[in-house]
């Protein structure tokens, strides 16, 4: 199957990466990640991933787009629920683009963390997925998070430390 992959970074693309090959997708990445921030940190993980997609013979599609001041306007005054937001302004990208290009379908390695809202991903890919009459590959990713980190880790590439928008890297330190 044409699978369409969004990318948050490379970290999780690793785990995914491989296991849709060895499933015999014909996969292409495509990073969309306004979340990011700050700058330099946006900056440091596209590159990342730009690096592993080479190592490990990956087509990839880039919307490089640094999207602070769309990103915060949108959640400023949900905070709470900006997840929602952030998950479904990255995958209606992936979704319009998989179905402009004839992809027979999409997914997401926001599936991979254990970190993220596994279930919101989920609905909203699933209505995303209704809305747009492209299919959506589901596959908990999650019992490979650890070995995908492993295998990124060996790259020597750069590591992120929290899940992207600077709300969560805030949560990181008042956690501590």
């Amino acid at each position: 199957m044409k699978v369409l992959m969004h990318s948050c970074c490379g970290p999780c693309s690793a785990a995914v990466i491989k296991v849709l090959r060895e499933e015999g997708h014909d996969l292409t990445g495509y990073w969309y990640n306004l979340n990011i921030h700050p700058y330099k940190e946006y900056e440091a993980r596209l590159n990342a991933y730009k690096e592993y997609a080479k190592l490990v013979n990956l087509e990839i599609v880039v919307e490089d787009y640094y999207g602070l001041r769309e990103f915060t306007k949108n959640v400023i005054d949900r905070l709470d629920t900006r997840c929602e937001y952030c998950y479904r302004s990255r995958l209606e990208h992936v979704v319009k683009y998989a179905k402009e290009n004839n992809y027979d379908a999409f997914t997401t390695t926001l599936l991979i963390s254990p970190y993220q809202k596994h279930e919101l991903i989920i609905k909203v890919c699933e209505e995303l997925e209704s809305e747009y009459g492209i299919k959506f590959l589901y596959k908990d990713f999650r019992p490979y998070f650890r070995e995908g980190q492993s295998m990124f880790r060996e790259t020597g590439l750069y590591m992120q430390k929290y899940c992207g928008c600077i709300f969560s890297e805030e949560e990181r330190y008042l956690k501590k």
